[in-house]
């Protein structure tokens, strides 16, 4: 057994950078075998007794497998909020903690928001939360994605009506439908594969991450005419998007007659982000 943090650290170099492995063997020690930051700072030993031991012992196991952290605790930070995460659902990222924070600056109270791909519910959760008001609606095309987005809710104490919908094969069915659609569909190429680390590969859903090489805006383009069709005049639009083809995706809205048609970094300088505006009159 890894008996102080500085055997974790060790241990866990073995596998990730340093410092990942850092910040992996401190949310160990400190948040899931109790040792206080005191303790962690000054490399006292953790906790010795049975129970410690087998728990330790399956976290190193996993962790040393590549298994996401969040996985392991069976929860995600997004936005100040613990969420429910497992397999089948896509660990929140900070950059759509971003999205969600560029969205609620610009958006007033009330109106109807569609969050396209909801995975967890993070960012419909979330709105259903911050915009007084709000009514939100959450599609995904997986039944065990949708189970984790309605337990989230649940807890969290948030309103959203959740729904099994494929956004690739959805028919626009009434215009004005809702005043905003976000998502963050799947954007990662299948020749983007070989850069992915092996804790997403592994363990992520794929159908959640990855888009044909030849076809890497379908989703855009999918929601992006159901949003002609279904968002209201002066309805905004919003995505997250691979950093490889933000323009691209601004240029495909605005084919298809958005206007006010932006694009923004994440904190990490990387072209990320689409938001664009349904036009006023149609």
């Amino acid at each position: 057994m890894l008996r102080t943090p500085a055997e974790w650290r060790n241990k866990l170099k073995t596998r990730y950078d340093d410092r990942e492995a850092a910040a992996l063997a401190r949310a160990v020690c400190c948040e899931m075998l109790g040792q206080g930051i005191a303790g962690y700072v000054l490399n006292e030993p953790l906790p010795q007794d049975e129970a410690a031991r087998q728990r330790a012992e399956d976290i190193e196991n996993r962790l040393l497998r590549y298994e996401p952290l969040q996985y392991i605790q069976g929860k995600a930070r997004f936005l100040g909020r613990d969420f429910h995460v497992e397999p089948g659902v896509l660990v929140p990222r900070p950059e759509t903690e971003e999205l969600v924070e560029r969205m609620l600056a610009e958006m007033p109270a009330g109106g109807r928001i569609l969050d396209v791909g909801t995975g967890s519910g993070c960012i419909a959760v979330t709105l259903a939360l911050e915009v007084p008001g709000a009514r939100v609606e959450a599609w995904d095309v997986s039944p065990e994605a949708l189970s984790v987005a309605r337990r989230n809710s649940r807890t969290l104490g948030a309103e959203v009506d959740f729904a099994l919908r494929d956004a690739l094969a959805q028919e626009p069915d009434g215009a004005g439908r809702w005043d905003v659609i976000v998502s963050n569909p799947p954007y990662v190429t299948e020749s983007e594969r070989a850069e992915m680390e092996p804790n997403v590969l592994r363990y992520e859903p794929a159908g959640a991450l990855f888009v044909p090489d030849e076809d890497p805006l379908r989703f855009y383009r999918c929601i992006g005419q159901l949003g002609r069709h279904c968002l209201t005049p002066g309805g905004r639009i919003y995505f997250e998007a691979n950093r490889t083809f933000v323009q691209d995706t601004a240029k495909l809205l605005q084919a298809q007659g958005f206007d006010e048609v932006r694009t923004g970094r994440d904190l990490s300088g990387n072209d990320r982000f689409v938001m664009a505006r349904q036009p006023m009159l149609r």
